[in-house]
């Protein structure tokens, strides 16, 4: 993405269609007056009342407990420096993003106007009763000590520096794991930190508390190794300050050390520094974008080292991800008074073991890999681990229970870690996993339908991600002439079937086409007329392997472009009908809906290869399925062809697939309803499990069913997904979005992934 396209679209994410990236919702009920009379005057008085009584009421009635403040000045924003309180708001709000979007923690930014210290002490004391927790953020040193120092100690509300402590206890987890598969000894290992900002004097003080001696730790700064002699240094500086005189560069300082950690700035260090470390080198490069020393560069200069950077795209990311939403969740939790030492070495050790357990065949798939096991590049847990909810905060709250801090002690741990795996229902997550997964292995998608604009930019973005490797379709002119609208000036390959270019290859695509519908009443004539008709042409570039998969349908309705589809492809083995299903992102998770879109009236064996490609197709997504048979009786009560072919299809798939949980028949609100569910069936196989997957009893129901629940409740959807057939090709919905046809190809390429996985096996 060049850097006139990257300002525009960031200017535009920002600003459309509303400004800002988070807002206000109400969480209780305002539809009528009464409503409004208890949310407001007079009924708000009571909980006021209560309140003034005992302050501490404040939690039970009001969303302090949940609500975080995201505080900063802007005088020392990642990469931007001093910018002022106005113009680090975006970033603040950034943040809040993340805090929800992980940990289900509300957030309000504020930006304070003041550099003083006193004064910014005293703006957020006098703040602070709103709050449940105070985020610092981009706070320059050494102002940013002091802050927080005092803050801790005037308020009882848990308060950190992320900045300083995220990425101190992230990276002292990768380190104590690091030096275990280093063979090496906490106490002994010597340890060059580079650069002498906050997070890097936070990193230094964690790895002392976790075993490692302060005189085996050599300080720089720009200036070069920090020694006692120099003049005019800050507390903070002085506090690592060496009083060694043979050494004075990072080179010097370098020179048989095990351990490297950077949070400095880009390419500092050469090869050749890194040859003078001793054996099973340790190498934090932290500096964003571009780490200390290229990641690939590293490894091809020592093949022992072990290497961890702030990249997503490559092995062992330190990012502070993995510890803020959940620190302050477990804090939040139990209304810790404080962040303390003990927390956070807590979430240290609780990341460290978390990185040493079999990881769940969720994360496996999420990052396209086969077996992610504890070693060399596997030292911390993955951004992506659904299982940090779980193990992060509970960790941290039993520390603050057993250090003293916590004010409401939990009892039942069971259910707490129940309660933080509902947090992350959304299922934006989902789409987040998607992309990722794409992303580690893109395919080449062919686009049918690329001289439509949408369609175009859609291909330049998952071009620029990563995603995917687009293969344009159409009239080559007007797509030339759309890319150079929109500044998409890469590469890419652009294919006009009607063009005499590709005469050659549109014979042989003729030649193959005539060969499978010869007796299906099609002439050689007919065939070679065919493939100038670009969704012809495009599956059989699926087909035959010009192409890793097929997107289209933005512009020709759905039977359109199904048709080529099934006369081409082959179906699954055992597959006599393809069917679809809609992935619709949900409060409470993703939600397959079948079908969709192709089996108008299915038969009860219908419905049950229906229920078994919508199962294969939620593992694809590193779900297990938990699915129910909708009709409108409820386990026979009611009798008519409807529901007899349900009951039908339930028969058929606990008899052949008894392992697979899936149920009915059954109305909607009772399988979307846990409790309702248990005190009415309680014999069905569906009690316990969320379910996940909604099979209609026809195409009507499914069709309308998900066109209301996005229309009605906003709810994003991916799809519909073709299941069935041996090739990934999914088709759009008639003007279908920008980023709904980013999802889609994101998931043609999983899709592809996992096809090929499958030929290999």
């Amino acid at each position: 993405m060049n850097s006139k396209r990257k300002k525009s679209e960031a200017l535009k994410y920002h600003s459309h269609p509303k400004p800002g990236k988070i807002e206000v919702v109400p969480t209780k009920k305002y539809s009528s007056q009464r409503d409004l009379s208890l949310a407001y005057s007079p009924g708000v008085a009571q909980p006021c009342l209560e309140i003034a009584e005992n302050k501490d009421d404040v939690y039970k009635y009001t969303s302090k407990g949940n609500l975080v403040a995201v505080i900063s000045n802007g005088t020392a924003v990642l990469g931007l420096g001093n910018i002022g309180p106005e113009a680090s708001k975006p970033v603040m709000e950034g943040k809040g993003v993340l805090f929800k979007i992980f940990a289900d923690i509300d957030v309000f930014d504020i930006e304070v106007d003041t550099e003083n210290v006193d004064e910014f002490v005293e703006t957020v004391k006098r703040i602070a009763p709103t709050f449940g927790g105070i985020n610092l953020e981009d706070i320059k040193a050494p102002e940013a000590f002091e802050i927080e120092r005092r803050l801790v100690e005037e308020l009882d509300i848990p308060v950190m520096h992320d900045d300083q402590h995220g990425t101190a206890i992230i990276s002292t987890a990768a380190l104590k794991n690091a030096i275990e598969i280093a063979k090496k000894d906490i106490a002994k290992v010597k340890i060059v930190v580079n650069g002498a900002g906050a997070a890097a004097i936070s990193c230094t003080r964690l790895y002392i508390s976790l075993g490692a001696k302060k005189e085996n730790i050599i300080m720089c700064d720009s200036k070069g190794v920090i020694q006692k002699s120099r003049k005019n240094l800050t507390s903070q500086k002085a506090e690592f300050a060496t009083d060694r005189e043979d050494m004075h560069t990072l080179e010097d300082a370098m020179k048989n050390s095990d351990v490297f950690v950077g949070l400095s700035k880009g390419n500092i260090v050469s090869p050749e520094m890194l040859k003078t470390m001793a054996k099973n080198p340790i190498v934090f490069a932290m500096a964003n974008p571009e780490p200390e020393i290229e990641y690939d560069l590293a490894i091809k200069t020592r093949d022992d080292i072990i290497m961890a950077t702030g990249r997503s795209d490559y092995p062992n990311q330190v990012n502070n991800v993995l510890g803020f939403p959940f620190i302050f969740r477990g804090a939040l939790d139990v209304r810790a008074t404080k962040i303390n030492e003990a927390m956070k070495m807590a979430a240290v050790h609780a990341l460290a073991d978390l990185a040493k357990e079999s990881v769940p065949e969720q994360v496996n798939i999420t990052y396209n890999e086969v077996n992610i096991s504890f070693g060399k590049d596997y030292i911390i847990p993955k951004p992506f681990d659904q299982r940090l909810i779980s193990e992060i905060p509970p960790a941290v709250a039993k520390a603050a229970m057993e250090s003293g801090v916590a004010l409401q002690p939990i009892t039942n741990w069971e259910k707490y870690k129940h309660d933080l795996e509902d947090r992350l229902g959304t299922g934006n997550k989902i789409v987040r996993l998607l992309h990722n997964r794409a992303k580690a292995q893109p395919k080449r998608v062919v686009f049918a339908e690329a001289d439509h604009l949408d369609v175009l930019k859609a291909a330049q973005v998952v071009y620029e991600e990563g995603i995917a490797i687009p293969i344009l379709l159409g009239d080559k002119e007007t797509i030339e002439e759309l890319m150079d609208e929109i500044g998409f000036d890469s590469k890419i390959e652009i294919i006009d079937p009607k063009s005499y270019k590709e005469r050659k290859r549109k014979r042989i695509f003729a030649e193959k086409y005539w060969e499978l519908r010869q007796r299906k009443g099609v002439t050689m004539f007919d065939a070679d007329k065919i493939m100038r008709e670009r969704n012809y042409f495009a599956t059989m570039m699926l087909n035959e392997g010009d192409a890793d998969a097929f997107i289209s349908g933005y512009a020709r309705k759905y039977s359109t472009v199904l048709k080529p589809l099934i006369e081409i492809i082959p179906k699954v083995e055992g597959v006599d009908k393809i069917s679809s299903t809609n992935v619709m992102l949900t409060k409470r998770g993703p939600m397959f809906l079948s079908d969709t879109a192709i089996t108008p009236n299915p038969t009860g064996k219908d419905l049950a290869l229906i229920a078994e490609m919508t199962a294969t197709v939620v593992k694809m997504f590193g779900m297990t399925p938990a699915l129910a048979m909708l009709s409108y009786s409820n386990f026979g009560s009611a009798d008519n062809h409807t529901s007899r072919k349900v009951k039908e299809a339930i028969a058929i798939l606990h008899e052949c697939c008894p392992d697979l949980v899936i149920d009915g028949e059954i109305q909607a609100d009772f399988a979307l309803n846990p409790e309702m569910l248990k005190e009415k069936f309680p014999f069905s196989k569906l009690v316990g499990k969320n379910v996940n997957g909604l099979i209609f009893p026809n195409l009507d129901s499914a069709n309308i069913n998900y066109k209301l629940l996005k229309e009605l409740n906003g709810i994003d959807s991916i799809g519909p997904v073709i299941m069935g057939l041996t090739k990934p090709a999914h088709i759009l919905q008639l003007g279908a979005s920008v980023d709904e046809i980013v999802n889609m190809t994101a998931l043609a390429v999983v899709d592809a992934q996992n096809k090929e996985k499958l030929e290999k096996y």
